[in-house]
């Protein structure tokens, strides 16, 4: 009897796996949607974390947004390459600067935590002003690869 109920909460807790991370995927595409409309919050970076949940959990919303037409490029890219369109970069670059202007008008903070969070933006800025760039048009015209990251392994939940 033991084993079988060893077997029922394992099922339990990959089905509450499998549930936490649509709703979270959920919520990280619906704020990626919403930065596409909201010049002061990213997109990107949202459908990222979308299609790393859905990776995860549920294979066939994963595949729509990888196939997306808008979307689905820039998520392979980043997928296969760690790459990340140069608008993309400028803008959130933009972002971070303007974000850090309004922190410090509109919170006045002390010394110590302005260097702190401005340590934090510039670590942030320097990683994602070194990421590559790779746009689907850059594709080599003999058909060879620029050297991809190995692709993932989708873990089964």
């Amino acid at each position: 009897m033991k084993p079988l109920l060893h077997r029922a909460a394992g099922r339990a807790a990959l089905k509450a796996k499998r549930v936490g991370l649509i709703a979270l995927g959920t919520l990280m595409l619906v704020l990626g949607i919403v930065g596409a409309f909201l010049p002061v919050m990213p997109t990107t970076i949202f459908l990222i974390l979308a299609a790393w949940c859905f990776g995860r959990s549920s294979p066939r919303i994963e595949a729509w947004m990888l196939n997306h037409p808008r979307f689905g490029p820039t998520l392979r890219d980043w997928r296969q390459y760690g790459a990340v369109p140069r608008k993309a970069k400028i803008l959130a670059l933009l972002g971070m600067a303007s974000g850090y202007g309004l922190f410090l008008v509109g919170t006045r903070p002390a010394p110590p935590l302005a260097v702190v969070v401005a340590t934090c933006i510039v670590a942030a800025a320097i990683y994602v002003a070194t990421r590559p760039e790779r746009n689907g048009a850059d594709d080599p015209a003999d058909g060879t690869e620029a050297s991809p990251r190995p692709a993932r392994q989708n873990e089964d939940v």
